[in-house]
């Protein structure tokens, strides 16, 4: 599972904790920071959970960096994790620092909770739909970003993005991973959510197979539909690399893939869209579940959403793509 669950010996309660940490992706620490809170606590929401009690920080300041560059990049990544951390309604009390050959940033998340309060994720049965909550392409539009610097990779995608492109790719990206799952952990309660997982480092087929086989029931995912950061799925296939539309490109602090009752998904993805949550929620209908032996697969063929970054406009993006799309719930 995402998170560990320990039944305390105080009755009904149980610990939920989680830790994760990575290596920095993005150029700007504050960001990264908030990025590497976000994936945190998203192992959290993944199972519908909303609090967080207490937060570690774990973090490693290279060997490679000279004193000025530690003084500035340093309190940068702690304001972004501990902001975060803040905005998911928690404190960052402790955690350890050392020094490393590279950089790496993450943390512990721990809570207290009631049965209630958290949602197993073992419970889809046939006939569910599959909610995606943060479009796929995180991996490829830092990559892309970085080969603009390095001209062999360069030339290999650049007859399918501009330079333009990349950059609203990159920074759509770098929005998405530092946005907090909360919402959707919230509304898992609201409509009755069977089971969810988050999609990281193992891409969106990965983590739903991991899923399928959490199941009580003898059920299987079938993913039909992929919305995808606009022109990732491109790059993804001009570079030769990530796996994007065989669902195995890693993502990084990636959307709910959340199970729903047929008849509340589309309220979910509506919801969730509601400006009384903010900026930049998205949810897509990706897929079903259907009677099988809790395994998971693409259909050979699955219909691409171009997710247009915030800041482009679709003739910019899309002239000739009648899937490009910022609607949610396709």
């Amino acid at each position: 599972m995402d998170s560990c669950v320990i039944p305390l010996r105080h009755g009904g309660l149980s610990l939920v904790q989680t830790t994760d940490f990575f290596y920095p992706l993005v150029e700007d620490p504050y960001m990264m920071g908030r990025i590497a809170c976000a994936n945190v606590l998203s192992d959290l929401y993944a199972m519908g959970i909303t609090e967080c009690d207490n937060m570690l920080m774990l973090l490693s300041v290279s060997q490679g960096m000279s004193e000025e560059e530690r003084e500035k990049v340093t309190p940068l990544m702690v304001k972004g994790f501990r902001d975060a951390a803040e905005e998911g309604g928690t404190a960052v009390t402790g955690g350890q620092t050392v020094v490393n050959p590279w950089i790496i940033i993450g943390g512990v998340a721990t809570v207290v909770c009631q049965p209630n309060e958290f949602i197993m994720p073992d419970s889809a049965v046939v006939g569910d739909v599959l909610v995606l909550t943060k479009p796929l392409g995180t991996q490829v539009a830092v990559n892309v970003h970085q080969w603009l610097d390095n001209p062999e990779r360069w030339n290999k995608v650049k007859m399918v993005i501009s330079r333009e492109e990349v950059e609203l790719a990159y920074q759509e990206a770098m929005f998405n991973m530092a946005t907090l799952n909360r919402t959707a952990a919230g509304l898992m309660h609201t409509f009755n959510a069977h089971a969810a997982t988050d999609i990281t480092g193992f891409g969106i087929l990965g983590h739903s197979q991991n899923l399928a086989k959490q199941q009580r029931n003898e059920v299987s995912f079938v993913i039909h539909n992929l919305p995808i950061i606009a022109k990732m799925a491109a790059v993804s296939k001009a570079s030769g690399r990530f796996g994007l539309l065989q669902g195995t490109s890693a993502e990084t602090s990636g959307g709910l893939l959340i199970c729903l009752p047929r008849e509340q998904a589309a309220r979910f993805c509506s919801e969730i869209k509601s400006s009384k949550y903010g900026e930049g929620h998205q949810a897509w209908i990706v897929g079903i579940v259907e009677k099988g032996n809790r395994t998971a697969r693409i259909i050979d063929k699955p219909r691409v959403i171009e997710v247009l970054p915030r800041g482009a406009t679709a003739a910019a993006l899309a002239p000739d793509n009648s899937n490009a799309s910022s609607e949610p719930c396709s």
